[in-house]
């Protein structure tokens, strides 16, 4: 699905990790002239040949001074969760690149979606969005579409926004998803299930998702839109016995009653199951209007997925991690003490 980009100016607005990471990759291999922009504080080896300009988003004269003048073929934004802890000017960003790139594509979220809808299936870019407001991960995510959607309106920006959901892959740095699943798999750990595990998310490779972006980058049909791009939409029961047959192992399933949920989710407790667990995130997407609009095609469904995952989780010795990982941007971690605490609880 990636196209090819030889010889154009591209600039990923974030780039160190992640999502940022593998979209840098996927353009240096598809023959693009690739530009990172980002506070430079996150330690990141940048591919050969990939420029860097360091700005931090929340200072106007910082941006100006890294962006003014420059001209790209296509921008992609994958650092807008930074701003939604304040100092947010998307029109801002709009004004330095109005007129100056062919194409700007955002990456969004299920949060942009008003998360009310919780438990109607599925979710569709029909849809209202998140009224929380910019303060708000998923209200800034809204906002920023709608900035980026009125100025294509008004000048023909030509802005595309993604949705994915659940986001999952190598370099992962949400630590309460596929990493710690293996590691109770291959630990022979408890997995505490709310909710009779009957949870529905919607589950993305990393690889798709930048492939999507590259597409729609390049796509004349793209510009104004809003798409969702995801994959395999299954319950939490599904994920784990998936997970479970790719490791090999029966999964040490424990399920956590409803009337003690309140109990061992307190507020500022450790963590005791994903947070994609919880019914909060009980949502699937529908990716039929990337399909037709721009012929998204995923190359791989949940179990190829968690198997190039886990060949690269192992391949880097995340297997032998013997303490929790915490991510210093969504501080999302585990705590298998406290997991097995509960499970030998429930159990007697």
């Amino acid at each position: 699905m990636t196209s090819d980009l030889s010889g154009r100016r591209c600039l990923v607005l974030g780039g160190s990790v992640f999502v940022g990471k593998h979209l840098v990759d996927a353009l240096v291999a598809a023959g693009a002239q690739v530009s990172v922009l980002n506070r430079g504080r996150t330690a990141s080896d940048l591919p050969e040949g990939v420029g860097h300009l360091v700005a931090d988003r929340t200072d106007a004269a910082q941006m100006r001074a890294a962006l003014g003048g420059r001209d790209w073929d296509a921008v992609f934004d994958v650092s807008g969760f930074v701003m939604a802890a304040g100092g947010s000017d998307i029109d801002g960003l709009i004004d330095l690149l109005d007129g100056r790139t062919g194409s700007y594509v955002f990456t969004s979220s299920i949060m942009a979606y008003d998360q009310s809808w919780v438990g109607v299936f599925p979710w569709t870019e029909d849809q209202p969005t998140n009224p929380d407001g910019p303060a708000s991960y998923g209200g800034f995510k809204a906002m920023a579409e709608a900035s980026m959607l009125a100025r294509y309106a008004a000048t023909g920006f030509p802005a595309s926004a993604v949705r994915p959901a659940a986001i999952y892959g190598p370099d992962n740095n949400i630590f309460d998803m596929e990493t710690p699943m293996f590691l109770r798999l291959l630990q022979r750990r408890p997995i505490l299930v709310p909710h009779g595990g009957l949870v529905v998310g919607s589950y993305g490779h990393v690889d798709d998702l930048c492939d999507a972006m590259i597409t729609i980058s390049c796509h004349p049909a793209a510009p104004g839109e809003v798409v969702n791009i995801s994959n395999d939409a299954v319950d939490v029961n599904r994920y784990i016995a998936v997970l479970a047959d790719i490791v090999g192992v029966e999964p040490n399933v424990v399920a956590v009653p409803d009337d003690l949920l309140a109990e061992v989710t307190v507020a500022g407790a450790s963590p005791v199951f994903g947070h994609l667990f919880k019914v909060r995130h009980h949502a699937a997407l529908s990716t039929e209007k990337a399909r037709h609009l721009v012929g998204y095609a995923p190359r791989f469904d949940l179990r190829s997925g968690h198997e190039h995952t886990y060949d690269w989780f192992r391949a880097n010795g995340f297997d032998r991690i013997d303490a929790p990982l915490v991510d210093p941007v969504w501080k999302a971690s585990w705590d298998f003490d406290a997991e097995a605490a509960i499970a030998e609880r429930l159990r007697g």
